[in-house]
């Protein structure tokens, strides 16, 4: 029987920062390799989030006005049933502004606190100096990732633009640490977090197209959750992502 990923994108006509939506297009692209289908469903404010019609939920980054927009609907409207989700073992990719708002609160410059989600335990302060750049990270989750065609699969490459700090919490680990660049908050050499099947980072860029070993990985645990663990990916070419890892690692570290 032909397989199906079903993918949720949040908030596409608002959090589509440095070209997040091609993270969908290499999840479907990559899905699409191992004659897998990708249904891609878009939900923005007013619409109902119910957790088992999705194996991958997509929220991007965006500016300030775009993220306080979403704010009210994410927390009061969506916001049980998705961290019903994390619960349950959905896989989430989240960038930037929606690292962001998963977490427990961002902190302005003037100290006021903004609550967010509670879904993961982290939280934000911003501060006026941005952090701005190329990126390169090397994450311990890709040793053993489908890709097997991949240069260098462990690192990961992207770009980053964010003048908020985040600081990870009891439970919560870093997705890599920092080769060149910034990552959570310049301080502690981290970058990105998870917890359970929720992945998060800052890199825009787009990610997933310069990662095909983490494209390969969040299809592959969305899988597994929804079929069984018995479940592998086949393994898929990167020839053309290659060529872009192989540009992008001359990324000089700050």
């Amino acid at each position: 029987m032909e397989q199906t990923i079903r993918i949720c994108h949040m908030y596409p006509d608002l959090l589509n920062l440095y070209g997040d939506r091609g993270n969908i297009l290499a999840l479907a692209y990559r899905a699409g390799l191992r004659g897998i289908k990708a249904r891609v469903t878009a939900l923005s404010i007013g619409e109902v989030f119910e957790p088992e019609q999705y194996d991958i939920v997509f929220f991007g980054g965006g500016q300030d006005a775009e993220q306080n927009i979403i704010r009210a609907d994410l927390v009061q409207i969506k916001g049980d049933a998705v961290k019903t989700a994390v619960n349950n073992g959905n896989v989430f990719l989240c960038i930037c502004g929606g690292y962001q708002m998963m977490g427990e609160y961002y902190e302005e410059f003037d100290g006021t606190r903004i609550d967010c989600l509670h879904a993961i335990n982290i939280y934000t302060i911003a501060q006026k100096k941005r952090l701005i750049g190329n990126t390169v990270y090397e994450s311990d989750l890709l040793r053993a990732g489908a890709a097997h065609n991949c240069v260098e699969p462990r690192k990961l490459f992207g770009f980053e633009n964010h003048s908020g700090r985040t600081f990870l919490g009891e439970g919560v680990r870093p997705l890599a640490k920092v080769l060149c660049g910034a990552g959570n908050n310049g301080e502690d050499g981290t970058e990105g977090a998870v917890y359970r099947n929720v992945y998060c980072t800052y890199s825009h860029g787009s990610f997933l197209p310069k990662n095909p070993a983490m494209a390969d990985h969040l299809l592959e645990k969305a899988l597994k959750q929804r079929i069984g663990e018995d479940f592998c990916l086949e393994p898929a070419e990167c020839e053309v992502e290659n060529i872009a890892r192989t540009s992008a690692s001359t990324c000089k570290r700050g």
